[in-house]
């Protein structure tokens, strides 16, 4: 009997689903849909033994805590907001560095003495004591903003579950304060609202992360390394530069790069690979001693043997 396909949950519409695909892409990785565009099952061409499924966000976030997919792309935000026990079922892999917004706790300006959690909760003791009332806070983050507002001690407050535009809550009369998540700020200035000076509960981005409950196999590690390895070599390749000197000059140039080795360079046949911010400082070294020409190239992958998220991964399903 063949090994069942490792499942893998791709974002299935939006700016992520975007910025997913591009990131895949400049992997060397291909999204193949079924069914074309609409379709909801895809291939990646370059990793046999994977299926992908295409879900929103947030159904992505529900199906890796449940142990319904293996693998899967989707906010931190959506994944911390399954509760603070996620960390048992899931695991995150990577951060990707895109999809990146904050969750944040954020005020009417004209709330001119509320700066700090604190001075929230100074403020909710008043209203409940005046009102009778405890101080009401619209969000779609409800279990995250719990959890903050517990660890701030704040508790004369109700959460307002918001369905709609969260930023206009408290415009409408509908809430005093909101959670919401936040790219730029820009939404919540034009709604009158700012951010808290300590108010940011996560700043989120996308991730990589793994079902813990899902039905594991050995095979599904392989596939795992096979993508995490291309995934982590193509990002240490954008931060490396190979140097490469003249043959002849060798001696000459190793002594002038001594220090940047000892710094974590690596030597090269004729060259050295470095970070590419010590770029300019080697050439200038190499250029004292009067090593040229000096030519720069940039590599597309840099792999290593090892894959320390792999491994871990592994240990934490008992398949290492």
């Amino acid at each position: 009997m063949t090994d069942t396909p490792l499942i893998f949950a791709l974002p299935s519409k939006g700016r992520l689903k975007e910025q997913c695909e591009a990131w895949l892409s400049d992997c060397g990785f291909r999204l193949e849909v079924d069914g074309g565009a609409r379709g909801y099952r895809a291939e990646l061409n370059g990793l046999p033994g994977v299926t992908v499924q295409l879900l929103s966000a947030a159904d992505i976030a529900a199906a890796l805590d449940a142990g319904e997919v293996h693998l899967g792309v989707t906010g931190e935000d959506l994944l911390r907001e399954r509760g603070e026990q996620v960390d048992d079922r899931v695991m995150l892999l990577r951060a990707l560095g895109f999809g990146r917004a904050d969750l944040v706790v954020a005020a009417p300006k004209s709330w001119v003495d509320v700066e700090t959690m604190a001075d929230v909760d100074e403020v909710a003791a008043h209203y409940a004591a005046r009102t009778g009332r405890r101080l009401r806070v619209a969000t779609k983050y409800t279990a995250q903003t719990r959890a903050f507002f517990a660890r701030m001690g704040i508790v004369d407050y109700r959460i307002v579950e918001s369905g709609g535009a969260t930023e206009g809550a408290p415009a409408a009369g509908a809430a005093e304060l909101v959670v919401d998540i936040t790219t730029t700020g820009a939404t919540l200035q034009a709604n009158g609202l700012r951010v808290l000076a300590d108010g940011v509960i996560l700043k989120s981005q996308a991730q990589l992360a793994a079902g813990l409950g899902a039905a594991w196999r050995p095979s599904h590690i392989g596939s795992i390394r096979r993508l995490l390895g291309v995934v982590e070599a193509r990002a240490r390749a954008r931060r490396l530069s190979q140097l490469t000197w003249p043959p002849e000059q060798a001696a000459l140039a190793e002594a002038a790069t001594a220090v940047f080795v000892g710094q974590g360079a690596t030597r090269r046949a004729h060259g050295l690979l470095a970070p590419s911010e010590q770029l300019f400082d080697i050439a200038a070294a190499l250029s004292a001693q009067r090593v040229g020409p000096i030519s720069v190239t940039r590599a597309e992958f840099a792999f290593e043997p090892d894959s320390p998220a792999c491994d871990a991964l592994a240990a934490r399903l008992n398949l290492a």
